[in-house]
């Protein structure tokens, strides 16, 4: 079973000492290990740690960036539809 996360508890993750957790389309990332493989830079994982990152996501990747890092990063699911 999943784990889920309330946007409070994504929140609390918000930098890469706690982890750097977002949000893409309700499902819940830790970024924390990946920011300095990130192809655009660690500044942009960074600026949107703790929050929903889905509109950014999309702005720049596709459905098949998401399948590759998926099983790796994939954490849980967002408990509640709530907007950071």
């Amino acid at each position: 079973m999943a784990k889920t996360f309330t946007a409070n508890d994504v929140k609390e993750h918000s930098t890469q000492d706690k982890g750097l957790y977002i949000i893409i389309d309700g499902a819940v990332y830790e970024m924390g290990g990946f920011v300095d493989e990130h192809p655009g830079g660690a500044k942009i994982l960074k600026r949107v740690g703790g929050k929903d990152a889905s509109k950014q996501f999309w702005k720049y990747h596709n459905e098949s960036v998401l399948k590759k890092y998926q099983d790796r990063l994939k954490i849980g699911e967002l408990k509640e539809s709530a907007k950071l």
